[in-house]
């Protein structure tokens, strides 16, 4: 039990020290420049095709799941016929 929590110590350990080590661009001043910027195009869709992919996705299924729901009410609203 001692050396499982020793190796787990060692792994924390190194983790943390290599996480402080790396220097990541910051990014953030141009981030602020491209959605503050005024073209007409909604903060939404600022980021990009993928930012216009998932849009799209999101409103299919929300479309989707809306026409199912109101389906199964329907559905669910009839009689069922007695034989």
């Amino acid at each position: 039990v001692y050396l499982l929590f020793q190796g787990l110590r060692q792994i924390s350990r190194r983790t943390i020290s290599t996480a402080s080590r790396r220097q990541f661009e910051n990014r953030v001043p141009e981030k602020q420049k491209l959605f503050q910027e005024d073209n007409g195009i909604p903060v939404h869709l600022k980021g990009g095709v993928m930012d216009a992919l998932l849009y799209r996705v999101t409103m299919g299924l929300t479309v989707f799941g809306t026409a199912y729901v109101v389906y199964q009410l329907l559905v669910a609203s009839m009689p069922k016929k007695q034989k």
